[in-house]
């Protein structure tokens, strides 16, 4: 094969860059990284062509859609050619995951004998915090402790993160954000009268209006907090030069009138906020009241409440691409509501139990409940797709992507192949418990309870899935998005 500055040749046939392009676009991905090893001019040329990675990640099935590969070149528009990048960070994570070979596999101990209430990756670090008031950050290459961060008065069940900013939520009853660089609480929100159980952190993102137009919503980066007291709040994330604020130096810590950061109190449910989710301008609440409303985070109106659960609400995720909001519920059904209408568009049955945690991606929708069970499903029509029943036990933790989802019970954490429902491996087994699972990229970490020299021990798990020498994207371990939506270990409850 040679190349000339606008034309290649194949044995005697010159071919224009276009056709090589078209012909690529047909042809395995091992044959065309062999292809861009031909020469410099090869390499340019199959780098730089967005059309070909888009194609290669149609045909190997690895094209999720609703605007997620739009959001990956987002956030590495600055790479040199982040089409491919994107083609390669999934391509290595199927084949890494998938692979029989072990994955390096290391573990320290944490949080004493605690149980781990959240658990996150975000830019090199691993974040978890426990019923014992602590956060900790970890780095996962070494197992060491890099920061504790002290202050919560209560167990913290609720984490988010982004870029080196912490926000956590506790049964303390107050908000506080964390500096990840220096482990300092710079700013202490109180409002809430009771446990804050679920928040989430919400970035501005261009939003389609009702008369076509598109606006960027939030103006500008918003914490969303959902507490036992039945009210959700929204507060202004403070950038990091802003002035800190503590609830405690305002005299009443319940009072947040005073907080220049405070925005909107939402009231409504009859009872505990349980779990929420906030994209753009929209925003989720499930609640104990059975219920599921959907507000607005600009004015802070209530958009509808979605009825139709005949017990507690446990988890929600927000499908802003399809405009559908889905809840599982203690009734043992998942529901998918059409925000347009307010309206219920499929109840999922299957489930015998508490359904207590839910997951979303761009194809699939899981849920995994008390059942020992978790079923993966349609979004678009509800229609079942696989039941994964290897476990004995409730489902204490899982997280899933459009290949694999990991799921911890009954003492073991397994790897799950999407595709077919079928057991890929188990991470670990014969342990107390698995509390929380999380991974990205090249990297899993779960929080466990062990039995080590005949005392119960928290632990940490970490492994690697990338052979010697490779480089994702995404590294250092934490992965490509920074903003994590963490909130409790789905049955474990903080009263």
């Amino acid at each position: 094969m040679q190349s000339g500055s606008d034309s290649f040749s194949i044995g005697n046939k010159k071919l224009t860059p276009q056709l090589v392009l078209h012909i690529f676009s047909f042809i395995p991905f091992p044959d065309v990284a062999r292809a861009s090893q031909v020469s410099k001019s090869w390499r340019s040329l199959i780098d730089a062509d967005p059309k070909l990675w888009t194609s290669l990640l149609k045909t190997s099935g690895m094209h999720w859609g609703s605007d997620s590969e739009q959001a990956f070149l987002r956030a590495h528009q600055r790479l040199p050619h982040p089409h491919k990048s994107l083609f390669q960070s999934r391509y290595l994570t199927h084949i890494r995951w998938s692979s029989s070979a072990s994955p390096t596999h290391r573990s320290f101990p944490a949080h004493g004998s605690s149980v781990v209430t959240c658990l996150i990756l975000s830019r090199g670090r691993v974040i978890s915090a426990a019923d014992d008031h602590s956060i900790h950050v970890y780095d996962p290459l070494a197992g060491e402790l890099r920061l504790a961060l002290q202050g919560h008065e209560g167990g913290v069940w609720a984490l988010a993160a982004t870029g080196n900013i912490l926000v956590s939520g506790s049964t303390d009853r107050t908000v506080r954000i964390w500096d990840l660089v220096t482990g300092r609480c710079t700013h202490v929100f109180g409002g809430h009268t009771s446990t804050v159980r679920c928040l989430a952190i919400v970035q501005p993102e261009w939003v389609e209006m009702e008369d076509g137009r598109r606006e960027k919503w939030p103006k500008r980066a918003l914490i969303v907090t959902g507490s036992r007291d039945h009210t959700l709040r929204v507060w202004t994330l403070p950038k990091p030069h802003e002035a800190g604020y503590s609830c405690f130096d305002e005299g009443d810590p319940d009072d947040a009138d005073d907080n220049p950061y405070h925005r909107l109190f939402l009231e409504g449910h009859d009872h505990a906020v349980r779990a929420l989710a906030a994209r753009g301008r929209t925003l989720i609440s499930g609640s104990y009241d059975c219920t599921v409303r959907v507000w607005d985070l600009v004015t802070g109106d209530c958009k509808w409440v979605l009825v139709g659960h005949t017990q507690k609400v446990y988890s929600v995720v927000l499908d802003i691409p399809r405009q559908q909001a889905c809840s599982g519920s203690m009734d043992g059904t998942v529901r998918i509501w059409d925000l347009k209408t307010g309206r219920c568009a499929h109840t999922l049955t299957g489930h015998t139990s508490l359904v207590g945690l839910l997951g979303l991606s761009p194809r699939t929708l899981v849920s995994a409940a008390a059942d020992s069970t978790l079923r993966v499903w349609d979004p678009e029509t509800g229609v079942l797709l696989h039941t994964l029943a290897e476990h004995t036990g409730p489902i204490t933790c899982f997280q899933h992507d459009e290949l694999k989802a990991l799921s911890g019970s009954d003492g073991t954490l397994k790897l799950w192949d999407l595709r077919d429902g079928s057991v890929t491996r188990d991470l670990l087994t014969g342990i107390v418990g698995v509390w929380q699972v999380a991974f990205e990229g090249r990297w899993c970490v779960a929080a466990s309870n062990e039995l080590r020299a005949g005392k119960e021990q928290t632990v940490l798990h970490v492994w690697d899935f990338a052979e010697e020498g490779e480089t994702w994207v995404g590294e250092p371990p934490g992965g490509v998005y920074d903003v994590s939506d963490v909130e409790g270990s789905g049955d474990e409850e903080d009263d």
